[in-house]
């Protein structure tokens, strides 16, 4: 009946909420009962336990455990802690094992899922444990599992080499690289990237390793696969490694640099996964850090063409694939030759291209218009890709405006951006809760970060953005805002490692809300009034106070500028404002000191503290009866001075609120440092328990390596005597080396003759230099032509018709020099004849200056002509003296011809006319 008399929607909402705590409560009693089967297993490792434990793992796997890890309960957090403890037991089956860890990864379904998983729990040395104890049989399937894990575990995570099992990790990994299993060397590639991935102490101790250079050898070689995946791991893992050393300035140099880039946009573009997209960007990212690389990528010819077809990318619905390709764009607008290039892709339409299948692409829908869908998009997890977008658009437009002449696209491209932007301001929604409320601070923040600095800084923009911007929408922003900031008890159910959380994140967007009004305040109307309104207003103590106290050097300027504007203001309340930094140093500095401590457990405050606390408060309350009681027995002529006396103590009330304000900071500090010590409880229980199974390890360890160590001193002395042989062996071996050696430098002789051979052969015509190869090659192959002597003798009949056409050639050459000496008789007469000239000249220049003084109006003309005549002269003794040289050439060719044809008619005679240049 009750139901009945309710509305539908009403009684829908009441359904929707009773299933939602029945869920909470079906949840609750199942991780009740996987911690009892957790302890259970633990004090009595039988079948029936572990039969019981693997049941509840089952169960809770069907379970919508979305943010079980980041809740911050009790109750998840016991049960994470047992699960990972038995995961890192040895006693623990692999079978048990695998379960605990699909449930650990099912937990986790985000970053910061795995984060917690990471930094809280420890769980990538328990995996790498896991690894090492299974590592003489890597194709189990328990080994796969922990390698994917652990993939998905330290990627964009710092893992330093003091962790346990790192080392084995890294050992294991680099063996199953080398040992080319195709079914384990992908996920170790993938998790072998993630740990080099600006990681440099994990990279100082893999380049410390013996067995480094044949690594180096077998990625190079992996890069030859047919996986691209494989492709991308093994040039990350190369770019870590090898990226400023001499190996890498080899693989990375302009003759290879354009194939990667090539190939990495190729995968990007692409790519059949989103998993090699995701490393492709990583690679690109690093490589961009390289000031050498990223000018190499500047002038890539396909440069703009593999930008827009990023851009494209954007145009999926896939929040993952978006974020990477943003984070790409991001690094791109970081490098300064990238970025003017980055806004003329974005900003500028493009004609469209014709593609392979005939169809048409736009590159502007795949720019900006793509940017400002996912700035607006409703795609749940967006929320990142949205302040990415936010960022770029920052770079962006900071270097369009850069220009003298800002263009029409720019301009165009902001018009369509201001109305989305300004949805943001309008959208805060308190009742939402608190994550939604941080969020939208978050992306409210980076907007009007956006607007200010950029879109105000031209006459063209700021009249823009105060056409679109009203006094009464920011106003009504700073009051959300505000109330936000001071009624935010409600709301800070946050996990208090956030930022210092709502408090924060809401000033800072108050405080950028406020920069914006400033520099509006002149366009619009109303926008002065409304800023000095605000400025005015107490509540403004508390972002101050905080932006000033700030380790953020933007948000101290920013506060530091509107300190500057308040203080000028008769009602701003600035002993208040000095109060709350104050308690807000005396915060900080007590967090220094505890995370400097590293204390896990911190005693209550002292009852000095609140003893004081109560008895300022005590003091205060009978201070005001007092004045009460006064001023009801004070004169009406004494009011004035009345006053007076109560705005005094009013200030010291204020005072004395903010201390207490400061006490309760410090009380939820302690509350914070009480939580951080069961936490800390609870692992330094997992790792005690570790450490115990560590030293049960250890002694058995210890005991095998006795074992081992009489074992190895058998070897020892097979080795030794293997290794006399080795010498020996060794011995020969450098004997034949010095023997290759010899022959090396005779194929290095012989082969420096022949390339001289080749060069005097594109000097001389073609048949000279024929029979000088054969002249040359007959000096030093005599003998192999007389042991040949019975196979060119059945080559005698064509080698005579050949020798015969050489003859006739060599008559012609004959006949040709004598041409040319007939040539050079007749060239010598003309010289004779052009040095008479000369010296007439001579004679006329002589005749010339004796009588320059007469002739002075025609000296111009006979300057002339006396240098016209010695530039002849100097021509004609260059001539003479080329022709001198091209006589001699041509009688030294004549003598080696002569001899050259006494020698093949001696040669045919001995050797019966073998055919020279088939031996050749």
């Amino acid at each position: 009946m009750f139901l009945e008399e309710k509305s539908p929607q009403v009684s829908h909402c009441w359904i929707i909420n009773k299933r939602v705590s029945f869920r909470k409560m079906d949840t609750t009693s199942r991780l009740k009962s996987l911690l009892l089967a957790i302890q259970q297993y633990r004090e009595d490792r039988t079948a029936q336990t572990a039969a019981q434990l693997e049941k509840q793992l089952e169960e809770v796997s069907r379970l919508k455990c979305d943010q079980l890890l980041t809740s911050g309960q009790v109750l998840p957090r016991d049960c994470v802690n047992g699960l990972v403890e038995l995961a890192g037991n040895q006693n623990t089956s692999p079978t048990l094992t695998s379960s605990i860890i699909s449930l650990l990864a099912q937990l986790a379904y985000d970053d910061a899922g795995w984060e917690i998983l990471h930094n809280s729990y420890n769980l990538t040395s328990v995996l790498a444990s896991v690894i090492h104890c299974h590592s003489a049989s890597p194709g189990e399937p328990l080994v796969l599992q922990c390698l994917q894990v652990l993939q998905k575990l330290t990627y964009n995570t710092q893992v330093f080499p003091s962790t346990n099992y790192i080392h084995e990790l890294i050992a294991f990994l680099i063996a199953n690289i080398q040992s080319h299993n195709d079914g384990i060397i992908l996920p170790c590639l993938g998790l072998m990237a993630n740990l080099c991935r600006d990681n440099h102490s994990v990279q100082s101790h893999i380049k410390s390793l013996d067995n480094v250079k044949p690594f180096y050898h077998t990625l190079i070689n992996l890069m030859a696969q047919n996986s691209l995946t494989v492709v991308v791991f093994t040039l990350s893992i190369l770019a870590s490694l090898t990226l400023n050393e001499k190996v890498g300035e080899k693989l990375f140099e302009a003759k290879n640099i354009c194939q990667t880039f090539q190939l990495v946009f190729n995968i990007i573009v692409n790519g059949d996964g989103t998993l090699t997209r995701k490393y492709s960007v990583d690679l690109l990212v690093n490589l961009l850090k390289s000031p050498k690389i990223a000018d190499y990528l500047i002038r890539y010819e396909h440069l703009s063409a593999c930008m827009y077809q990023v851009l494209g990318l954007l145009k999926s619905k896939d929040p993952d694939s978006a974020a990477k390709v943003l984070e790409l764009l991001l690094a791109m607008s970081s490098v300064s030759g990238l970025r003017s290039l980055l806004c003329e892709v974005v900003f500028r339409p493009a004609r469209p291209k014709l593609r392979a299948g005939g169809h048409r692409q736009c590159a502007a829908v795949g720019g900006g218009i793509a940017l400002m869908q996912w700035l607006s998009s409703p795609v749940e997890g967006a929320e990142s890709c949205s302040l990415q977008v936010l960022q770029l658009l920052n770079e962006l437009l900071e270097e369009s405006l850069r220009a003298e002449t800002l263009s029409d696209f720019v301009l165009s491209f902001i018009e369509m951006l201001l109305p989305v932007l300004l949805v943001f301001l309008k959208g805060l929604d308190p009742a939402r809760g608190a994550p939604h409320l941080k969020k939208q601070c978050h992306r409210i923040t980076h907007v009007t970060a956006l607007t200010p600095p950029l879109l105000c800084s031209e006459d063209s923009t700021r009249s823009l953005v105060s056409q679109q911007v009203s006094a009464q929408l920011c106003l009504s922003q700073v009051e959300t805002l505000l109330s936000c900031c001071h009624s935010n008890s409600s709301l800070t159910g946050l996990p208090s490692g956030t930022d210092n959380d709502l408090s924060k994140v809401c000033s800072a967007a108050l405080l950028k809300t406020l920069e914006l009004m400033s520099k509006l305040r002149q366009q619009v109307k109303d926008m002065e009034t409304s800023f000095y309104r605000v400025l005015q207003d107490q509540r403004i103590v508390t972002p101050l106070s905080l932006a000033l106290t700030s380790n953020h050097r933007e948000r101290v300027q920013t506060g530091l500028s509107l300190l500057f504007e308040a203080t000028l203001l008769p009602d701003f309340p600035l002993l208040i404002l000095g109060e709350s930094i104050a308690a807000n140093n005396a915060y900080c500095h007590r967090e220094a000191e505890l995370s400097f401590k590293r204390v896990a457990v911190q005693e209550v405050p002292p009852p000095s503290i609140l003893d004081s606390s109560s008895g300022s408060r005590r003091s205060v309350h009978s201070l005001a009866e007092k004045m009460q009681s006064g001023l009801e027995l004070q004169d009406p002529s004494k009011s004035s001075h009345v006053s007076e006396i109560i705005n005094v103590y009013e200030q010291k009330l204020a005072a004395f609120a903010s201390k207490e304000s400061g006490l309760k900071d410090l009380l939820e500090a302690k509350a914070l440092a009480l939580s951080q010590a069961d936490r800390l409880i609870a692992q330094y229980r997992f790792q005690q328990a570790q450490a115990e199974a560590e030293a049960c390890k250890l002694g058995s360890l210890l005991k095998e390596a006795e074992r081992r160590r009489e074992d190895l001193q058998v070897e020892l002395s097979n080795q030794a005597l293997e290794a006399e042989l080795l010498k020996a062996d060794m011995g020969e071996l450098l004997h034949r080396n010095a023997r290759l050696q010899k022959g090396s430098e005779e194929h290095q002789d012989l082969k420096g003759a022949y390339n001289a051979l080749l060069n005097r052969f594109s000097e001389t015509e073609r048949l000279l230099e024929e029979l000088q190869a054969a002249h040359n090659s007959l000096n030093k192959q005599n003998e192999a032509l007389k042991k040949n002597y019975e196979a060119l003798q059945q080559k005698h009949e064509n080698t005579a018709a050949e020798l015969e056409a050489r003859e006739e050639e060599i008559r012609s050459l004959d006949s040709d020099l004598k041409q040319k000496n007939s040539d050079i008789t007749g060239l010598r007469a003309e010289l004779r004849s052009k040095e008479e000239k000369v010296k007439a000249k001579d004679r006329e220049k002589k005749d010339l200056e004796e009588t320059v003084d007469v002739l002075r109006k025609e000296l111009n003309k006979t300057e002339q002509a006396r240098k016209d005549a010695s530039i002849k002269a100097s021509s004609l003794e260059l001539q003479r003296s080329q022709l001198e040289t091209k006589l001699k050439e041509k009688e030294e060719e004549w003598n080696k011809n002569t001899a050259l044809m006494a020698m093949i008619h001696s040669l045919s005679s001995e050797i019966k006319k073998s055919d020279v240049n088939l031996s050749l």
